[in-house]
Parts: C-alpha cells; sequence; structure tokens
C-alpha cells in the first residue's frame, strides 16, 4: 500500500514547494484535485520538481475536454516525470458540466466509459500500434497525420483511474480502468460491500483479474496528541463529510450503517443556508464511520488496520491542507507515509 497526499491545485511555484517537500518527506505521491485550478499544469510543476514522486489527476474533469485533448496533455505528463503520472478522470455533475463549462454532461456514466477507450484509442495511435479510429455514441476520432502526433514515449501510455461512487460506474471501472478514485466519502462498509465487489464483478465480467485494478482510497484523520489540536480536524472532517452528503446519490452509504435520513436532515439544513448545522448532522457515531481518530503514534497503525488489504493507494485528505498552515507538519505526515508503506510493502 503507498501512501499520498492530496493537494488542490495553487499558484505553480508553490505546488512545486509542496511536492519537493512531500518527495524529501516520505510520501509516495499526489493526487491534484481540480477545481480553480488545472490539475494538469499542477501534475506538471511538481513533474518538473521531483525525480520520484508519483503524480495523479485525482480527477481532472473529462467531459470539457476532447479525448484527444485528454490523450495528448496525459502524454506529454508521462514523458515529463519519466512514468510517474497516473491519468485520473472523472464525471464533476452536472450543473458544472453544463453551467460552469458549458459541455454535454447526458449519459455520464456510458459517456466516460467512451471516453476512456477513446483516450486509449489515441495512446495507442500516439506509439504508433495502431491507426486511430474512434467511432462511437459520443465519439468520433479517425484523423492523426504524423506531425499532429506526440509519437512514441521510453515510458509508454499512462495508467487511467476513474472516479465511481455507485454500483454501475464501480463495474464500468472494473470493466475499462486501471484504477478507481474512490470518493472521499467512504466507510469500511462501503468499501467491502460495494466498492470491492463491483469492481471485481466489473473486471470479471470484462475477463480481466480484479487484483489489477489498483483502488485509490482518501482518508479523512482526526490526528493529534491533544484533545484541542483533533478538535480542528474533527469539526473540518464533519463538515467535509456533511457537503458531500448532502449529494442524493451519495445517500445509500449513510444507509449501509443504518443512519437513514442523514442526507435528508443535512440538506434540510443545507436549504436553510444553516452550514453549521450541517455539521452537526455528523455525529461522533457518523463520524467514526468515515473518519480516523488517533494520537500521532497511533496514526499508522490505525491507517493500516482500517485499509490493509483494501486500498493499494491512501491519500490523506488534509495534510497538505495542515502544511499551508505550518510546514513542519509535512514531516511528521511524512514519517506516517513511510511507516505505512515500509508495514504494508508498498
Amino acid at each position: 500500500m503507498k501512501f499520498d497526499l492530496m493537494s488542490a491545485g495553487a499558484e505553480l511555484r508553490s505546488v512545486q514547494d509542496l511536492a519537493r517537500r512531500a518527495e524529501r518527506g516520505g510520501f509516495s505521491g499526489i493526487v491534484f484535485t481540480e477545481s480553480g485550478r488545472s490539475a494538469y499544469l499542477s501534475t506538471a510543476a511538481a513533474a518538473l520538481a521531483t525525480e520520484t514522486l508519483e503524480l495523479s489527476t485525482g480527477i481532472a474533469v473529462a467531459f470539457p475536454r476532447s479525448p484527444m485533448v485528454t490523450a495528448v496533455e496525459a502524454w506529454e505528463l508521462a514523458e515529463a516525470s519519466g512514468g510517474r503520472f497516473r491519468l485520473g478522470l472523472g464525471t464533476q455533475v452536472k450543473a458544472h458540466i453544463e453551467r460552469r463549462y458549458s459541455s454535454e454532461f447526458a449519459a455520464p456514466g456510458p459517456r466516460l466509459r467512451e471516453y476512456v477507450e477513446a483516450v486509449r484509442a489515441a495512446f495507442a495511435a500516439f506509439a504508433g500500434d495502431s491507426k486511430l479510429d474512434v467511432s462511437g455514441r459520443f465519439y468520433e476520432m479517425n484523423l492523426l497525420p504524423a506531425q499532429w502526433s506526440p509519437g512514441p514515449i521510453e515510458c509508454g501510455a499512462p495508467p487511467i483511474d476513474v472516479a465511481a461512487v455507485g454500483e454501475w460506474m464501480l463495474r464500468m471501472a472494473g470493466a475499462v480502468a486501471d484504477g478507481v478514485h474512490v470518493h472521499p466519502l467512504n466507510t469500511p462498509t462501503y468499501l467491502a460491500e460495494t466498492v470491492q465487489p463491483q469492481v471485481a464483478r466489473g473486471a470479471r465480467e470484462a475477463g480481466r483479474d480484479p487484483s489489477e485494478i489498483a483502488l485509490i482510497v482518501p482518508a479523512f484523520t482526526v490526528v493529534g496528541d491533544t484533545p484541542e489540536e483533533q478538535e480542528r480536524w474533527r469539526r473540518m472532517a464533519r463538515t467535509q463529510i456533511s457537503f458531500y452528503g448532502s449529494t442524493p446519490n451519495y445517500a445509500f452509504i449513510f444507509d449501509q450503517l443504518g443512519f437513514e435520513g442523514t442526507t435528508a436532515a443535512i440538506r434540510e439544513r443545507q436549504k436553510a443556508g444553516d452550514i453549521a448545522g450541517m455539521a452537526e448532522v455528523i455525529t461522533d457515531e457518523i463520524l467514526d464511520h468515515f473518519a480516523i481518530t488517533a494520537r500521532w503514534d497511533d496514526l499508522s497503525d490505525q491507517i493500516v488496520k482500517r485499509y490493509g488489504g483494501v486500498a493499494d493507494r491512501v491519500v490523506s485528505y488534509f495534510a497538505a491542507m495542515a502544511a499551508h498552515d505550518d510546514p513542519t507538519v509535512l514531516d511528521r505526515w511524512g514519517e506516517v507515509a513511510r511507516d505505512v508503506v515500509a508495514r504494508t510493502g508498498g
């Protein structure tokens, strides 16, 4: 099992500084999210500033970019990083795709599956393994003169991971992707009862070995050696869980735990503009299912206990955030990362 940190995009020199410190500290890699800044540019900046750190978009928004645009960017990032790049793709939500990006969202699951297949076809064409010939429901690509191809690269095509939450998307990921970006709103129950069996089913139906599909799992952590230190991250975890939990499609994750109606309660307070009240819906009992609470010396034990044998990569949700306020805390996180990797053979 490998241990990464998650980071939003930032000013590119800051990204490079974070990447250097993460590499020195002992992290396996960085997963770059995409919100106000491009995950691809952040990845490029980190690739040029490091030598061993593994880098991933987690996730880059697929639909506003054509599969060819994404394939070229991923190909260049694989080359620039010397093969340390993983292409993570996701759908985002309808409102953002249609109203922020002015792009098509209809049939997001089948569209993303075909998108992944189109990107792979572009990779094969770049490498000279086959001619570009994509003709599907959503995408058609059949023109790639030699002067417009980036050409073969020594490290070869990067792995493609997709974000998935529900059963259909998880099966699709198992069928066509190299890995799955599990949603931050995850629990051991959800991983065992939904993620693992559905990914495995999709892989087997496609004639693939389920063990070859990497599970990339974000982790909320409430860590600190004093109650005061832990309390900041307890509040932060409640806020994030309630934010994600307000999405109706994710309500079943609470239902699996016997907390039916949690999403409805969160949304009721959300509609009233009660942001603090949304977080209050997440009781200590609920929080324990979604977050690890530990002292620093116990944190790696708790991570291995929860995710060992399940996740291929664990991604610290809060480490980069903590480092923005106190750069020295990244050294403590690095100790945790090194211990997790050493104990799990990552």
